[in-house]
């Protein structure tokens, strides 16, 4: 009888070590070099961590790796010195390209484009061919990726998902980031792009694409979601763009209705600076922009209108607008309202345009801007817009129609904004205690409440008002043809088309011998 029992409950935990996932008890960190991480990156497993040793190394794919929600698949620059990802010159493809793979985070890699023309840094490509979602970019340097303007250093050209891009370098790219396709297809979702530095492009620092009625895919989120923009960098230079001016981004509009019609862009705490020939950032649908600072910019730095879609919702609160041939446009009517309110703008026009809903914002000239903060200036490193004491203050601002957008009560610095009477992206006077603006990456210093986003964008910010439920735009908004015409000249280019078996060991089995031990004790001393 005894014997009976003994071996029912090692057969009992035999099945529970059979059920265990394997491949979660096999996390580990794996060190690889240029002459076997190709062989190496196919057998990761969800958790695993691909160390590449300091060299320099081909271009690769990472195909079929699915970590998941608690257990990303990681592939990693060294601690010390670097790892450096090479295009091909032919080119046959993009540098790194994802085919079917999730949870997957691309880390400390410099990925250089060697001038080549159509190799892209990073792509996922091919439609709904291609199931991808939940990747993560973060701490990458971008360089040599403007051999042509339609280059890109990150490419998205699928339905997709879940992203994280987040604290990388993009310098000198065709553009920066390009994220859908310019057909409308292929819709970017409940992304979180972040404390990234984005300069010198010859087109967009980052364009995110208009949306048609989306295709079903299986996993994708239809219910609202906003995809998140903040702390980052975006700056232009004087150089042309070859293809059509740009703005330094451009975020497109979303589906009338269906899965998508209730989704926003969320864009805060970002310092957008230069542009010679066009805005600073041009949008349409349903967007926030709150609490950014805009320098320098002969056009409009904050423009609204159709652009393959027409502005929906617009909410425009708390930012610090300084040299700007016009502050903000509100271009159209907007069905489901818009906002322009406590403000700080320095512009020959400070806000033109329809929107319903404008109060509590203060203007003057550019010149007059040194009576109200610390130093006005388009000079990168010298500039300071933080108010003089006593000033850009007035009555308290009624911010509640905000108050599903994530930090909607944290300022430039993620500083709580308390009493709410100041105009402006700052909530404070006298010395800046937050990150001086420069070309480098913004210093993470203080965040507010992220409002239902987590780390890894796994679940994402309330898609705005009326949550629950479910252009002509042939010209550019200074009157040049730019991406918004009948043929965008980004075209529907997509770049290039070219086991561990140590770790933990299985706690199933850790389980079963430990129950035979006890059993067996336990016969002992009964005998």
């Amino acid at each position: 009888m005894k014997h009976r029992l003994l071996i029912r409950a090692i057969c009992a935990t035999a099945a529970i070590a059979w059920l265990w996932p394997i491949g979660r008890a096999r996390a580990a960190d794996i060190q690889a070099d240029s002459s076997n991480y190709k062989d190496k990156i196919t057998s990761l497993q969800p958790g695993d961590r691909l160390i590449l040793a300091a060299g320099t190394y081909q271009h690769f794919t990472i195909r079929n790796l699915n970590g998941d929600q608690d257990h990303w698949i990681t592939i990693t620059g060294p601690d010390q010195g670097q790892a450096t990802i090479q295009a091909d010159t032919g080119p046959c493809c993009n540098t790194i390209e994802i085919v079917d793979s999730s949870y997957v985070s691309i880390e400390n890699l410099i990925i250089d484009g060697l001038d080549v023309g159509g190799a892209f840094g990073v792509s996922a490509k091919d439609g709904t061919s291609n199931h991808v979602h939940h990747i993560r970019i973060e701490g990458c340097t971008f360089v040599h990726h403007d051999a042509g303007q339609q280059t890109d250093a990150i490419s998205t050209k699928t339905p997709t998902w879940g992203w994280i891009i987040r604290g990388n370098k993009i310098i000198g790219a065709g553009t920066g980031i390009y994220l859908g396709n310019s057909n409308g297809d292929d819709p970017f979702v409940a992304g979180i792009i972040e404390y990234n530095l984005i300069e010198d492009p010859l087109g967009y620092c980052m364009e995110i694409k208009w949306q048609q009625p989306w295709p079903q895919v299986d996993g994708m989120p239809t219910g609202p979601t906003s995809t998140i923009i903040r702390h980052n960098v975006f700056i232009k230079s004087d150089r042309p763009s070859p293809s059509g001016d740009r703005p330094n981004i451009l975020v497109g509009g979303f589906p009338s209705d269906g899965p998508g019609s209730q989704n926003m862009y969320e864009i805060y705490g970002n310092f957008f600076y230069h542009n010679p020939r066009e805005s600073l950032i041009q949008v349409s649908g349903r967007v926030s922009i709150h609490d950014n600072i805009f320098v320098d910019v002969v056009g409009t730095a904050i423009r609204l209108q159709n652009h393959d879609l027409p502005m929906r919702l617009a909410w425009i609160y708390n930012n610090t607008i300084y040299s700007a041939g016009q502050g903000i446009h509100v271009g159209g009517t907007l069905d489901q309202g818009a906002s322009v309110v406590g403000n700080l703008i320095f512009a020959d026009t400070p806000i033109s345009g329809t929107a319903p809903d404008q109060r509590d914002n203060m203007t003057d000239s550019v010149d007059a801007a040194a009576n109200d903060v610390v130093n006005p200036s388009i000079t990168l490193g010298q500039m300071d817009f933080y108010p003089l004491a006593g000033q850009c203050q007035d009555s308290a601002i009624d911010l509640s129609t905000f108050a599903q957008n994530t930090d909607f009560d944290r300022d430039f610095n993620g500083t709580d904004k308390a009493g709410r009477t100041f105009r402006g992206a700052y909530a404070g006077e006298g010395t800046n205690p937050g990150w001086p603006l420069d070309d480098g990456i913004k210093d993470e210093t203080t965040q507010g409440p992220d409002g239902g986003t987590n780390a890894d964008g796994d679940t994402v910010a309330d898609g705005g008002p009326d949550a629950g439920s479910t252009g002509d735009g042939a010209t550019n908004q200074d009157g040049t043809t730019g991406d918004g015409s009948a043929t965008n000249s980004h075209g529907s280019s997509s770049g290039c088309s070219c086991r561990n078996t140590g770790g933990v060991p299985n706690p199933g089995l850790i389980m079963l011998l430990m129950a035979a031990m006890f059993l067996i004790r336990r016969r002992r001393r009964a005998a």
